[in-house]
């Protein structure tokens, strides 16, 4: 094996490594640093040595995954089963879709691997990445019976329509839908051209806190997808939901979903429209909901859109708390990374004051059990989610 590539960093870095922060940025590298993307490096700095993955490009120059040794295939597996009996808990309470791997939660930056009943969906979040995808294929088959493991890359979690351009790295490809399950509820799901890898599986436990505050509400659902926090809030006996989102087919999604839980489709509405706008004409004709939800994709992909997105969730919330009836319910929810807890409190705050009302906030969660968050890397945290009694 050829030695290793030693790079040096500022000894300022050395309390950061120490604590165990997973990302060197580039702006802490020589600028005539190159090599080729998935390149392993050692890196000292002050005392500390730790073993990455370099990445010739993007923000991040290495990724941290060892302060002991070289990684090694056996090392990897360690990681890949720790995670597995992590999530432990939602296999017993008889759910099939969750997140098995979780990138830098769970030791193993830059990857993720999402599991659907027998089919394994990895993506990968550097170049570097994939020389890495021998092991993790090895370590996941090793570890459960699996029928298929596919690659996903990561712009594929945009609301885009298209053809499908997932990779069969092992076994053979899922069935176009199939069905998996949730808190006893059923979902059908496509792996192959479905947002994300086919289900917003970080909200699973949000959905089910929802499905608690729906009794007798009439509900709107914005930015529904296939409607999952709607089957939650139909199961919790609201009075009526109305799903709302911009996507070709999410209708016809949506009815199948409910028709597979065996819900009262008389009770449930699916509007094609664009959120912002239906929730503008609502609040001019006066038109409130008891618990209106709000769960949009991603306003910013970079620091540099921040500022941006939170103008964004302002604006969105202002317009769904002037439909809200009085002391019903906001449920919002956040997915932008670049956008802190105590930004998108600030943002709901703003929101409040635009709108003439008042949030009260009665509930805030985070990840759940299959989305860790190292308490060293508070970049990991990027799902918010509040409830508030609107005065």
């Amino acid at each position: 094996m050829a030695k290793l590539r030693e790079i040096h960093l500022p000894t300022t870095l050395r309390d950061h490594l120490v604590r165990g922060h997973p990302w060197v940025y580039r702006t802490h590298i020589s600028k005539d640093l190159h090599l080729p993307s998935g390149s392993w490096v050692k890196v000292r700095c002050a005392g500390w040595t730790g073993y990455g993955l370099w990445d010739d490009q993007g923000a991040i120059a290495i990724r941290i995954f060892s302060d002991r040794d070289l990684p090694t295939p056996p090392w990897f597996r360690q990681q890949v089963q720790a995670a597995w009996e992590l999530r432990s808990s939602l296999r017993d309470q008889g759910c099939t879709a969750y997140r098995w791997l979780f990138g830098e939660g769970d030791g193993l930056p830059g990857l993720t691997v999402d599991l659907y009943g027998d089919f394994a969906v990895i993506q990968t979040y550097m170049p570097g990445a994939e020389e890495l995808l021998d092991w993790l294929v090895k370590s996941l088959i090793e570890i459960k019976s699996l029928k298929g493991i596919a690659l996903r890359t990561q712009h594929l979690g945009d609301r885009a329509e298209g053809e499908s351009k997932t990779q069969l790295l092992w076994g053979k490809p899922s069935p176009k839908a199939f069905v998996v399950q949730e808190h006893g509820l059923k979902f059908e799901v496509n792996l192959h051209t479905g947002q994300k890898t086919g289900l917003f599986l970080d909200h699973r436990e949000n959905r089910r806190f929802v499905e608690g505050l729906s009794g007798d509400r009439d509900v709107l659902n914005c930015f529904s997808y296939t409607g999952a926090f709607s089957l939650y809030a139909l199961r919790g006996n609201a009075h009526h939901v109305t799903s709302v989102d911009i996507g070709k087919g999410l209708a016809e999604s949506a009815a199948k979903n409910i028709a597979l839980n065996h819900l009262d489709p008389e009770r449930h509405t699916f509007i094609t429209q664009d959120c912002f706008e239906l929730l503008d004409g609502y609040a001019q004709e006066k038109r409130s909901f008891d618990l209106v939800i709000l769960d949009p994709p991603s306003f910013a992909k970079s620091k540099q859109n921040r500022y941006a997105a939170l103008r964004g969730y302002t604006k969105l919330n202002a317009l769904a708390l002037r439909c809200v009836a009085p002391n019903g319910l906001l449920v919002s929810a956040s997915c932008t990374s670049q956008v802190s807890p105590e930004a998108f409190n600030e943002v709901l705050a703003a929101a409040g004051a635009s709108a003439g009302r008042r949030v009260q906030i009665i509930h805030e969660a985070g990840h759940a059990i299959d989305h860790p968050v190292p308490a060293q890397f508070p970049e990991g945290r990027y799902l918010k989610f509040v409830v508030g009694r609107i005065r």
